[in-house]
């Protein structure tokens, strides 16, 4: 059974650097086929993906935020990190870390694991 928690802090100021950490039991982040994927949901929205960390270290990001965001891995820790600099209130939402398949170029959500999400607030 694969568990994942989102961690960081729940308020960043504007124009600061948005991070989060998840930390992943029952699995390793490098097993084959997997894709370590960070989703949000602002206020009142739907879901958006943000980007993913591949098995193998590869990263896709979100065109709309390629210029600002970042995620990275420890596999000694077996954790993935999201990075999101410039925060704007716009970037207010629940952040979810997910587990979902990746095979030849596609993401699969069958199967996938979830975190609870975590709030985070961007405000002065």
């Amino acid at each position: 059974q694969v568990r994942l928690q989102e961690s960081g802090p729940g308020l960043v100021k504007p124009s600061q650097m948005l991070s989060l950490t998840c930390t992943v039991s029952g699995g390793s982040i490098t097993t084959s086929g997997y894709a370590w994927s960070w989703i949000r949901q602002p206020p009142g929205k739907g879901l958006e993906w943000l980007g993913a960390i591949l098995y193998d270290g590869n990263t896709y990001y979100s065109p709309s935020l390629k210029s600002r965001i970042s995620i990275y891995r420890d596999t000694s820790e077996n954790q993935f990190s999201l990075q999101l600099t410039s925060v704007t209130p716009e970037d207010t939402a629940v952040y979810y870390c997910a587990r979902v398949g990746y095979y030849g170029g596609l993401f699969y959500y069958r199967d996938d694991y979830w975190g609870q999400g975590t709030q985070v607030t961007v405000s002065s």
